[in-house]
């Protein structure tokens, strides 16, 4: 008779924007007890899942299940890389890239399934600075606007959307020297996005070609642009052809060094930390046991509007005030963009 597996489910209740009672009340329901023994811990404080995942690692718990956004599965990730322990991911952080780079599915039920049939595989990861992260890090704009958004005290996309309008209205590029194996070469960048996966989250995909499992590490540099690129580089971003647009310039690398001329904040995984004027980023081949699942998934659309919808429909009858005073919010807030870019 085979053994059971062990299962640690590790809950963040604060990640994301929904609440977490009724996943850990499908778990009960949904997790096949004839393959698994499993527990329940919720976190208490910042870096808490960083403790429990090693602790499970330590005692040779086979998946550690991360139940939060991409900074949950970071805490939890950097303590399982390089030890036989699985990582499983059951998303509902705010943007959920590493999720949907693996076509884990959204639907919280259907992501228990999952770790019923799944199969595992063995993932690459990075570090910045020595900071482990497993799907995007980077400096220059999207670092910035992770600051803001940490600062919000809301989540969701829309609060990002609101952060990403009003500080890209005043936001100024500044100069890197990126030097690789092949030498050293300055920009003037928007941003420089260092990519194990495809995307930041919401399927904004900066990094369209990136692989988990090559090895490499996909940059990407935006260029300053006009107001006429804005159109394209937005929809280019969700429909996985930003790589194209003119103002783009990739790289592959398996390290690089990143300098620029003050110190600034960076970003891991969208959790964003200052840093100093010389950043090292370098990725770790095969380094991570992830459980994914072993049937072929279509790709998901993205809908910006479709999403705002789905954001408002899912607030009960009794907050249309609130509802209204959101739509007015995003209205004024576009209203304002187009006002200043008809200045320029």
């Amino acid at each position: 008779m085979t053994a059971k597996k062990r299962i640690v489910f590790v809950v963040n209740p604060i990640s994301g924007t929904q609440g977490k009672k009724a996943i850990l009340k499908w778990i009960d329901e949904r997790i096949d007890r004839a393959l698994f023994d499993y527990s329940i811990v919720k976190t208490q404080y910042a870096g808490h899942a960083v403790e429990i995942a090693a602790a499970a690692a330590k005692d040779n718990v086979d998946i550690v299940v991360a139940i939060g956004g991409d900074g949950t599965i970071n805490e939890i990730g950097r303590s399982l890389v390089h030890t036989n322990t699985a990582l499983g991911i059951i998303p509902c952080g705010s943007g959920n890239g590493l999720a949907r780079h693996l076509h884990i599915p959204m639907d919280a039920k259907a992501a228990i399934d999952l770790l019923n049939t799944g199969e595992c595989t063995c993932v690459d990861y990075g570090k910045i600075n020595d900071m482990p992260f497993f799907c995007t890090c980077g400096v220059g704009f999207d670092a910035f606007v992770s600051l803001k958004f940490a600062d919000s005290g809301k989540r969701g996309l829309l609060t990002y959307l609101e952060n990403t309008l009003h500080e890209s209205l005043t936001y100024e590029p500044e100069t890197y020297e990126i030097e690789n194996e092949e030498g050293t070469i300055k920009y003037k960048a928007f941003l420089i996005a260092c990519a194990n996966a495809s995307q930041y989250g919401n399927n904004a995909y900066i990094a369209p070609q990136a692989s988990l499992t090559d090895g490499l590490m996909d940059i990407t540099i935006l260029e300053p642009f006009t107001v006429l690129d804005v159109p394209s580089l937005s929809f280019q971003l969700f429909n996985k052809t930003i790589d194209q647009n003119s103002r783009i310039k990739t790289m592959r690398a398996k390290k690089i060094k990143i300098h620029r001329t003050k110190e600034g904040v960076m970003h891991y995984d969208g959790d964003p930390v200052m840093g100093g004027k010389d950043i090292e980023v370098e990725l770790i081949p095969h380094g991570l046991n992830v459980i994914i699942s072993n049937k072929k998934k279509e790709e998901e659309p993205f809908s910006l509007l479709q999403q705002i919808v789905e954001y408002f429909s899912g607030l009960k009858p009794k907050h249309e005030e609130l509802i209204k005073q959101k739509y007015n919010h995003l209205f004024v807030l576009n209203r304002h963009l187009l006002r200043r870019l008809s200045k320029k």
